[in-house]
């Protein structure tokens, strides 16, 4: 005798409708992302599916140094300016008909959503 349970194998029609779904947010506003990203999560488990994230993607920072004087003379003084544009994934096994309820939410401007859908077999 085992001591684990029975492994269920899903049914062929629940195998072949799922898909894996990665949905990738960006965006330069923190609180705007993140809010994002609770709504998802949430339309996502109301439909009781699997859902793992969002993982934080490491911050990009993009920097760009000029010097202060249009002519070059004078101090040489230097303005720093950066750019973060912060990246979270979703990833969710789901049927595709349900992407769509779940991605009509409101979504701030300056948030970037990208979804690749792929068959989980």
């Amino acid at each position: 005798m085992s001591s684990y349970p029975p492994v269920k194998k899903p049914t062929q029609e629940a195998a072949s409708s799922a898909h894996k779904i990665r949905i990738v947010l960006s965006s330069r506003k923190v609180p705007a992302l993140e809010t994002a990203c609770k709504q998802l999560v949430a339309g996502a488990k109301n439909h009781d599916l699997r859902v793992k994230g969002p993982i934080r993607m490491p911050t990009k920072t993009l920097r760009i140094t000029t010097m202060k004087s249009p002519c070059g003379e004078g101090t040489i003084t230097f303005d720093r300016f950066q750019m973060r544009v912060h990246k979270r994934v979703i990833d969710l096994v789901s049927p595709s008909e349900l992407v769509k309820k779940i991605t009509s939410i409101n979504i701030e401007s300056g948030v970037d959503v990208e979804v690749t859908i792929a068959d989980s077999a």
